[in-house]
Parts: structure tokens; sequence; C-alpha cells
């Protein structure tokens, strides 16, 4: 094995070996991204480079040993580069969920399935795979995951680094709101794309479909995800801090109410977002089901900064406190 490599080594490498492949190719910085990680991970580029290039490519990536690597230095390291290629265009709905938040929805979804062996897990806006992935490294046992994503290049992406942090998941190239064909699961996580939904004619399906105009795809991923969701399953969701505000507000507060029981609403540290408007909450359900009990009262907080320790040590204790109580 050749000498160790730092964290930032690591990154100059891919970065390095992208702009080759980029200059190469006339391509963007995350179609090249792509290729690069298949080439971490299968020691041999499929895509025709010219023969200088490959050369270059070959020596930069020949010290990167992949598996001298926790899974979070490479999802880290991965998520920097994805980061740098999405500065090059694109859409806000591309932004991806930050770490403090990924790492804080790990802790919750441990804490949601601490007495299960095994569990099925589903991302249905997998995105470029970072909250899901999270979770999965931070996690000590079984799961089965799968991911949902319509755009091509954010689902090689997640394909991808899933592979170079070897976790098996299963993953879908299509729309959420169309027929899944997977069987139901423990539990949903999901940073919600927020807006209105382009496909009225998949609407149509759905009780949350607007009664006039345009419906919200927040809204309808919501419902196709209790769909998806065994008896006594949880579902946690990033959401708008205005989800209920809107005028579709009413439609969609009855349906949960009828088909989940709602956990916990924790509101994201305002700092984390430019204007007020953009704040976001986790937003916790927990499918009906025989045997299954609403809390007495739902969890609403407001979480402190995620750089304030001690602040943040003493909600994660009462959060766990409250779920100690309501899961026993």
């Amino acid at each position: 094995m050749g000498q160790e490599i730092s964290f930032e080594t690591f990154f100059n490498s891919i970065d390095e070996s992208v702009e080759v492949i980029q200059n190469d190719q006339k391509l963007t910085y995350l179609e090249a991204l792509i290729i690069t990680g298949e080439f971490l991970f299968q020691g041999e580029i499929e895509q025709p480079l010219s023969e200088l290039a490959y050369k270059k490519v070959k020596t930069t990536l020949a010290n990167v040993k992949v598996d001298q690597f926790s899974n979070e230095q490479i999802r880290k390291t991965f998520q920097l580069a994805i980061l740098k290629g999405m500065k090059e265009g694109t859409q806000p709905q591309h932004l991806m969920t930050p770490d403090a938040v990924s790492m804080f929805v790990s802790f919750l979804v441990n804490k949601l399935t601490e007495k299960k062996e095994y569990v099925r897990l589903l991302d249905p806006s997998v995105g470029s795979g970072n909250l899901l992935t999270t979770v999965l490294n931070n996690s000590n046992k079984k799961i089965d995951s799968f991911g949902i994503e319509p755009d091509e290049t954010l689902l090689q992406l997640a394909y991808v680094s899933a592979n170079l942090q070897q976790h098996n998941v299963e993953f879908f190239h299509q729309d959420s709101l169309t027929e899944i064909f997977i069987d139901p699961v423990d539990v949903v996580v999901a940073d919600l794309p927020v807006g209105h939904y382009p496909n009225e004619e998949v609407a149509k399906r759905y009780k949350l479909k607007a009664e006039n105009g345009m419906s919200y795809t927040h809204h309808l991923i919501i419902e196709q995800m209790l769909n998806y969701t065994k008896q006594g399953g949880f579902l946690l969701f990033l959401i708008p801090n205005t989800m209920f505000e809107t005028e579709q507000a009413k439609q969609l507060h009855s349906f949960i109410k009828e088909h989940a029981h709602i956990y916990s609403l924790l509101q994201l540290p305002k700092s984390m977002f430019k204007h007020d408007n953009h704040g976001k909450s986790i937003f916790i359900i927990r499918k009906k089901g025989e045997g299954v009990k609403a809390p007495n009262q739902a969890l609403l907080a407001e979480l402190p900064s995620f750089s304030n320790k001690q602040a943040l040590t003493e909600m994660i204790n009462s959060i766990n406190n409250w779920l100690e109580a309501y899961l026993n």
C-alpha cells in the first residue's frame, strides 16, 4: 500500500481528474465527476478519453486508495466536489441538505428505530444521495435502502457515491409520484422538493391534489410516502416552515391527521437560512396502525444553532426523554 494521503489531497486528486476529463470531453464538472467516481470504484474508465487525458487521470488517481478513508470522509470529499460542480449552474431544488441537518436526521432515525435490528429505508427525493448516505453511515443496523430521483445526473452521482461508500442502495430513475415497485418500508427520510407539480394527469390520482390550480409537489409526496410506509412506520420530512400556512394547508392537515400521528415539528435554526421565508423544519409523523398510539402531545421545538454545543446537547437530551416516553 502506498503512503496514506490526506483528506485535502484526496479532494484535490478528484478535482484535478475531473478537470482533465471535463476539458478533454467537453463535459460539465458533474458529468466528469461521475466518470472520476466510476474510475475510483472500477479501476478503469469506460468513457473514451484521449491518450494524454487518460494518462493524466491515471497518474492523478494512482495514489488514491479509497479503502484508506472512512465512509464519512468519502461522502464529504464527494460532497465538496458536487458542491463545486453545482456552482457552475444549478436549479434551487438541487441544493444539498446541510451536513448538520443530515446528522441530526440520522440521530432521529436511530432513536426511532432503536428496537429494530433490520430496517427498510426510502428517500423519495434522493438527489446526490447526501442525506441518505449520512443516515446509513451513522447507523449500526442492517438497512436495505432505496432512493428515487428523476434527474439522471444527480442519480448517477448518488450511485457512484454510494458505491464508493460500499452501501448497497437500490436506485430508481423516476418521478416518485408515479408508481414505485418496492414493498412498504419502515422509515422514509426526505428533503422535500417544494413547489408546484407540473404533471396534472398524475396529480389527479392523489387526494391532496389542489381543488383549484396546480398541486404542491411536497404535499403529494407526503401522501405517496404514507402509501409506501408500513403501519407504525416513521416518516421524517424536511419541510418549509410555511407549509401549514398556504391555501392548501387545511386539506393537508386533515389528510395527515386521518392517516398518521404527528410526532414532532423541529424548527431548524434561523441562522441556517439567508431569508426567513426559506426556513425549514424537520417534521416527524408515524403511520397509523394496530397498537400504534398517538403521543398525548406533539413535540414542538425550535432547535438552537448547531454550533452552540451546550444548547444542542440539552435539546438532544430533552428530545431523547420525550421519545423514550412515547416510544415505550
